[in-house]
C-alpha cells in the first residue's frame, strides 16, 4: 500500500497588492501583459483588501484531514497552488521528502477544462517521479457539490424573501474562459493537433451542468439562468454569455432583486470580492436591479465532506 497522502491543488493568489506583477507572471505564463492591466488588477486587490483564498484552501485541507481521520484513513493532507505559494511543484517535493509513496489529487476546480485542469495535472506529475498518482479530473456532478451550493442558495434566498415576500431568481455563473481553450482542434494539413481526447472540452457544459444540480435542490427558485463571468484581457474571445449581457436582458424582463451564485468557484478572491461584489453590483444597480449573492462555500462542511469522498475514493484506487 505504501505511505499514501492526499493533495488538494488550487489557482493561489497573492498575499499583497506589491506581490501582483510576478503572480500575473505565474498566470499568464510569463508572456507579457500591458501595464493597464496590471494596474487595473492591483486596483481591484486594493479595493477588496486581500485575496482570502489560499487561506480558506488551507482550512478546506484541515477540514478534509479531519473527515477522512474520523473515516479510518489516517492519511496527510496538503495544498498546492498553480500560480502562487505554496507552489504545487515544492509541495510536491515535499511530499516525497516526507516518504509519501502514493497520493489522491484533487483539483478544487470542479468543472475539468482540459487546458485548466490539463496544467495542474502536469505540474503534479512534473514532481512526482515515482510517486504514484490518482487525479480526479473533475467532479462538477457530485451531488454533496450541489448539495452544498445549495444550502448557502437557500439561506439566501430565506434572507431577501424575509424582505421582499417572495423568493427571487437566481443566475448562476462560472468563470468564462478562451473560446480556443476548448474548441474542439481542427485538422491541419492532415495532422491533429495534439490534444487528450477527440470529443469536445467539457468545462461549459460541466459548469451548466452543476447549476442544473444546485437548481434541481431549491425548487423555490421561480426561474433561472446562466453565464459566464470575468471574461480576461488576453486577446481573441472568451466564452458567454457575460454577466453583464445577461443582467441587461434580466432588468428588460422587468426583474429587480436578483441573486448571483457563483458555482464554478468554492471560495472568496477577486472575482467574487471585486467582480460580483463591486463591479456586478454596481451595473446591477444603474439597471434598477437589485444584486445579492449567496455566501460562498469556503468553509462549508458539506464541501469539506464532497472533497473528503473523491480523496477516500482516489485512494482506494491507489490500493487497487
Amino acid at each position: 500500500m505504501g505511505n499514501q497522502a492526499v493533495l488538494l491543488l488550487a489557482h493561489g493568489t497573492p498575499e499583497t497588492v506589491e506581490q501582483i506583477p510576478e503572480y500575473l507572471r505565474n498566470v499568464v505564463s510569463g508572456r507579457p501583459l500591458p501595464q493597464a492591466v496590471i494596474e487595473e488588477i492591483q486596483h481591484r486587490y486594493a479595493l477588496i483588501g486581500r485575496s482570502p483564498l489560499t487561506e480558506l484552501t488551507l482550512e478546506q485541507g484541515r477540514m478534509v484531514e479531519a473527515l477522512l481521520a474520523e473515516a479510518g484513513e489516517a492519511v496527510r493532507v496538503y495544498v498546492g497552488m498553480r500560480n502562487w505559494r505554496p507552489y504545487i511543484p515544492d509541495v510536491v517535493k515535499q511530499m516525497r521528502a516526507d516518504g509519501v509513496e502514493a497520493a489522491a489529487v484533487i483539483c478544487l476546480a470542479p468543472q475539468n477544462s482540459r487546458t485548466s485542469v490539463g496544467l495542474y495535472k502536469r505540474a503534479t506529475q512534473a514532481e512526482a517521479g515515482p510517486m504514484r498518482i490518482d487525479f480526479t479530473e473533475g467532479w462538477a456532478q457530485h451531488p454533496l457539490l450541489a448539495e452544498a451550493f445549495a444550502e448557502r442558495l437557500r439561506a439566501a434566498m430565506a434572507r431577501l424573501k424575509a424582505e421582499t415576500g417572495e423568493n427571487a431568481p437566481v443566475l448562476f455563473t462560472a468563470h468564462s474562459v478562451p473560446c480556443r481553450t476548448i474548441q474542439t482542434p481542427a485538422v491541419s494539413e492532415g495532422q491533429p493537433r495534439l490534444w487528450p481526447g477527440a470529443d469536445a472540452d467539457p468545462y461549459a457544459e460541466e459548469a451548466k451542468h452543476t447549476a442544473a444540480l444546485v437548481a434541481e435542490r431549491v425548487p423555490e427558485i421561480p426561474r433561472w439562468w446562466f453565464a459566464f463571468q470575468s471574461q480576461g484581457a488576453s486577446g481573441g474571445p472568451w466564452i458567454g454569455p457575460t454577466v453583464e449581457a445577461t443582467l441587461d436582458a434580466i432588468a428588460a424582463e422587468g426583474v429587480k432583486t436578483l441573486l448571483l451564485q457563483p458555482v464554478g468557484f468554492l471560495c472568496d478572491h477577486v472575482e467574487i470580492l471585486y467582480d460580483v461584489d463591486i463591479a456586478f453590483k454596481e451595473y446591477a444597480r444603474k439597471l434598477g436591479v437589485r444584486l445579492e449573492r449567496p455566501e460562498s462555500l469556503n468553509a462549508s462542511g458539506k464541501l469539506a465532506e464532497a472533497v473528503a469522498d473523491l480523496a477516500r475514493k482516489g485512494l482506494a484506487r491507489l490500493r487497487g
